[in-house]
C-alpha cells in the first residue's frame, strides 16, 4: 500500500531528512586518507543521537551499523569496517535516521583526495541523473517516467544501471511502496500523486551493470570490479516540481569547490 503524507507529516520527514544531511556533511570533515570506515559509522551513530533521533538502519533485518559504507567497486549496503581509507578512493555513504516517527534517507559518493578523473566523470554522472529523475518526481507522471530519466541520461554516457537494487517509497518505515527503479518506460508504474514520499537513488556503474551479493549477506559490489557510484534523495512529490526532503548543502559547506 502506498502512504500520502499530510503537508504535516512531510514536514516532520523534512526535519528527518535535514539531520541526515547534517550527518554526512559532519563525516564529509573526516573523509580522508587513513581513517577507518568504522571511525565514520561511531561519528555518525554519536552526532544523530546527540540531535535527538536514532540511526534507522541499525537493526533493520539484521543490519548491524549505522552507516551503509561502500568503497570503490561495492554498490551499495558495505559494512563499516577497519578499512582505511586510501588517496583515489571513492566511498558511498548511505545514511538514514528516524525522527518524530518519521525516516529520513539519502547517500553521497565522496571522493577520497586525488581521484582518477574517468572515476570522478561516473561521480557527476551519477549525481546529474539523480535530479534528471527528481525533475519527472511530479504528480500526474508515473514511476516509470524517473526510471527512464537515470537510465537514458547515464547509459548514454556509457554507463550502466544497477537492476538488482532501487529505490522506494519512505515515511514512517524505511522502506515503503512504490519500488522506484532507476531504469524503466515513460509512462508505465504507479501514478504519482501528491503527498507520495520516495527516495530516488540512481546505483551507476562504470563497467556492466551485472552484481554480486557477497557472503556477508548485505554488501554489493560490481561483478567485474570496476567502480560503482550511487547518490541519494528524499522527495515529496507536488505539483510541478518535486520537494526535495533531503540536502547536501551541509556537504557542499565542507567540501567548497571539492564538491562534486
Amino acid at each position: 500500500m502506498i502512504f500520502l503524507k499530510t503537508d504535516e507529516e512531510i514536514e516532520l520527514m523534512r526535519e528527518a531528512n535535514r539531520l541526515v544531511g547534517m550527518t554526512l556533511g559532519e563525516l564529509a570533515k573526516h573523509i580522508k586518507p587513513g581513517i577507518k570506515t568504522i571511525r565514520l559509522n561511531e561519528i555518525a551513530e554519536e552526532f544523530i543521537r546527540d540531535h535527538g533521533a536514532i540511526p534507522s538502519f541499525l537493526g533493520y533485518n539484521g543490519f548491524p551499523y549505522s552507516l551503509c559504507i561502500s568503497q570503490n567497486e561495492n554498490v551499495v549496503h558495505g559494512f563499516p569496517s577497519e578499512y582505511e581509507l586510501k588517496d583515489g578512493d571513492i566511498i558511498s555513504v548511505d545514511c538514514g535516521t528516524e525522527k518524530n516517527g518519521f525516516c529520513g534517507d539519502s547517500a553521497y559518493t565522496f571522493p577520497v583526495g586525488e581521484v582518477a578523473e574517468d572515476v570522478m566523470k561516473l561521480l557527476r554522472t551519477t549525481k546529474e541523473a539523480l535530479y534528471k529523475g527528481i525533475e519527472k518526481a511530479v504528480e500526474g507522471n508515473r514511476v516509470g517516467d524517473i526510471g527512464e530519466a537515470v537510465q537514458t541520461y547515464c547509459e548514454k554516457r556509457g554507463y550502466s544501471v544497477v537492476r538488482e537494487l532501487v529505490g522506494h517509497g519512505i515515511g514512517r518505515k524505511m522502506h515503503e511502496e512504490p519500488e522506484v527503479p532507476n531504469y524503466g518506460r515513460h509512462g508505465v508504474g504507479p501514478l504519482l500523486k501528491k503527498g507520495m514520499c520516495i527516495a530516488i537513488e540512481p546505483m551507476i556503474n562504470m563497467g556492466s551493470k551485472n552484481v554480486v551479493f557477497e557472503s556477508d549477506g548485505w554488501t554489493v559490489r560490481t561483478k567485474d570490479r570496476k567502480p560503482s557510484a550511487h547518490f541519494e534523495h528524499t522527495v515529496a512529490i507536488r505539483q510541478g516540481e518535486a520537494d526535495i526532503l533531503s540536502t547536501f548543502e551541509f556537504i557542499e559547506s565542507v567540501l567548497g569547490s571539492n564538491a562534486i
